[in-house]
């Protein structure tokens, strides 16, 4: 019923005629594989239950063949069920308590039945059926519907055509969290829609290049004073590493209105919506205990919360590339899928990764050479050690919204 990630519970049998697990297939993972339950789990967690894409999945990311009946048969053995077996299995209160949950998490109330779904999975491996989780928000919460309804000004768009997996990378800062203190920037995947979060920006490119081993044919991005020097790396990295692709023909950068980036600017939207008006609610929480002006406060603060926020985005990040996007029969990039599973099986698309590999070491002495971590830093390195021996003294365990404000109180006079 629920997929547990730990070592115990990966231990399964599979009942057949052939107890030793021998066949003639080669590439077929042997009877009790360990890996393959693991990675069961990992897609059971990513709200993915599919039998043929996940066969299709193992084939492609992990080399493992195993049939439709094999995976189906396995996963009945280690109580990964679909949401229909699910919610039939489940007490009734222990469904609703899963939403409810999963609706304090929410105070803002924007989050629809689609993504309350697949957030519930990712966080519980817990599979509820969509009807059940619109009827119980709609019983709970009736007014949150309202606040689904779309809300902007929509521009005249054409669809977006792109060659392939890394053709194109989108890039673009969110600034609706600045007024806390707290800007980001982000980098996108326009072909997969996959995002990358982080919050420098020089910076972000090269980490982004460097985790990959590779950089995009081409990078888009506003014109502002923040993104120059994006443009430079751009060049110079594809010049040297991708002489062949001609940078008068096929620009590594190219400047757009921030209205025409359309990739990341609609990630920017599901970010504002989901999360950033929640991460206000809880800022807002500690008004009254917070002093900007007190030099020890303030110093605290810029350890505490983007610790916080970065932990969440990477959490946020996991979730929008894991999310099951509808199927859009006018769009000429991939849908109906996630950018993970878009990613894994491009192939499927008639696409190639056109990632343009890179000298790693090059990219990280180009990251050194602009300011290193110190750029991602909101305090000293010896603040830090020190705030972070202090927390895991305090014995609070995981920082969350729900607590940030309890842990300043109680380091506070400590620090």
């Amino acid at each position: 019923m629920q997929a547990n990630k730990s070592e115990d519970d990966n231990e399964y049998t599979c009942h057949s005629t052939n107890p030793s697990g021998r066949n003639q297939h080669k590439d077929c993972s042997p009877k009790g594989d360990h890996k393959v339950a693991d990675l069961l789990c990992e897609y059971h967690w990513r709200n993915i239950s599919d039998h043929k894409l996940i066969s299709k999945l193992l084939q492609a990311e992990h080399s493992i063949k195993m049939s439709e009946a094999t995976v189906a048969h396995c996963r009945r053995e280690l109580g990964l069920f679909g949401s229909c077996s699910t919610a039939a299995l489940l007490p009734e209160v222990t469904k609703c308590q899963l939403v409810l949950d999963q609706l304090a998490d929410d105070p803002s109330g924007r989050c629809g039945p689609h993504i309350v779904k697949e957030l519930i999975a990712n966080k519980t491996g817990v599979m509820l059926p969509h009807k059940y989780i619109r009827d119980q928000m709609m019983l709970r919460e009736p007014e949150g519907f309202t606040a689904h309804e779309p809300s902007g000004k929509k521009l005249s768009q054409k669809p977006l055509v792109m060659l392939s997996p890394h053709h194109e990378w989108s890039g673009h800062g969110h600034d609706k969290l600045t007024q806390i203190g707290f800007p980001i920037w982000g980098i996108c995947d326009v072909w997969s829609g996959s995002n990358h979060l982080k919050s420098a920006v020089a910076y972000l490119y090269l980490s982004l290049c460097y985790q990959l081993g590779g950089m995009p044919i081409q990078t888009t991005a506003d014109c502002g004073s923040t993104t120059t020097e994006i443009y430079g790396f751009a060049n110079a990295l594809r010049e040297h590493f991708s002489p062949h692709l001609s940078l008068d023909e096929l620009p590594a950068h190219k400047f757009l209105k921030s209205v025409h980036n359309t990739t990341i600017e609609c990630g920017w939207l599901c970010l504002c919506l989901q999360w950033g008006e929640n991460v206000k609610v809880y800022w807002e929480a500690g008004s009254g205990m917070y002093n900007e002006i007190n030099p020890r406060q303030y110093d605290l603060v810029q350890w505490l919360w983007p610790k916080l926020v970065q932990q969440e985005l990477n959490k946020l990040w996991e979730d929008f590339n894991n999310h099951h996007v509808r199927k859009d029969s006018a769009k000429k990039l991939p849908s109906g899928v996630s950018p993970n599973v878009a990613l894994a099986l491009h192939a499927d698309y008639q696409a190639k990764n056109c990632l343009q590999v890179v000298d790693r070491e090059v990219v990280k002495q180009l990251m050194e050479k602009i300011g290193g971590e110190d750029l991602i830093r909101f305090v000293s390195v010896e603040y830090e050690h020190h705030a972070e021996t202090m927390f895991a003294n305090l014995g609070f365990g995981e920082l969350s919204f729900h607590n940030v404000w309890n842990i300043f109180s109680a380091m506070l006079p400590l620090i």
